[in-house]
């Protein structure tokens, strides 16, 4: 069963901060979704497998633990989602990258997929699907049920800059065994599916389309 977790760690709620502030610019908004997906990526592979194993260092030797081999994977939800990729590779740097393309269906209102390419392997990895926003969570769906159904990924995360409820329940009641890491949790959804109070459209700011 997986399970919602709020990262109230002070670097991430003070970088928030900047990022809802409406006068901050393209580059430094960019910036900062970087660093915030780079804190919580620290928080989402908290309980990554590790092992025993031995070192020369100058001095001498040391049994130290290292990565287990855990496959990884990040999958970013096009086109917000590809600004938390760069600082989450650099974080773990063996990961590799697939994409989605979603759009909504002006008279349906659901989630269309138009791009998709994954590593051959996904299937094997523990998979990070990134989007800064959760409004509605049906792009998020969407994505982790093309994940599940064409691909047979089994270890999902979902990481969220900012959620709105309405997109919790959803994940929660879709994919209840994805574990949902978000920085905030806002208010609700306005008429328009926008976050309320949010930071505005995510793609738009940190691409400079606004």
């Amino acid at each position: 069963m997986g399970s919602l977790h709020v990262l109230e760690h002070p670097l991430i709620q003070h970088k928030l901060y900047h990022l809802r502030n409406k006068n901050t610019g393209v580059k430094e908004f960019r910036e900062l979704v970087g660093e915030i997906a780079a804190l919580m990526c620290y928080e989402a592979t908290r309980n990554l497998p590790t092992k025993e194993v031995e070192v020369e260092t100058p001095i001498g030797r040391a049994t130290v633990r290292s990565l287990a081999g855990k496959k990884l994977a990040i999958v970013p939800i096009l086109r917000a989602g590809l600004g938390m990729v760069d600082a989450m590779i650099d974080m773990i740097p063996s990961a590799k990258v697939g994409h989605i393309g979603l759009y909504r269906d002006p008279e349906t209102h659901e989630p269309v997929e138009y791009y998709c390419k994954m590593p051959p392997d996904i299937s094997e990895r523990q998979v990070f699907v990134v989007d800064p926003m959760l409004a509605t969570g049906g792009s998020a769906s969407a994505a982790i049920q093309i994940l599940k159904e064409k691909y047979g990924c089994k270890n999902i995360v979902l990481m969220n800059i900012i959620a709105a409820p309405e997109g919790i329940a959803v994940i929660r009641k879709e994919h209840p065994d994805v574990d949902l890491f978000v920085a905030a949790v806002d208010e609700k959804l306005n008429d328009h599916a926008y976050i309320v109070p949010g930071l505005g459209d995510a793609g738009d700011r940190i691409f400079g389309t606004k």
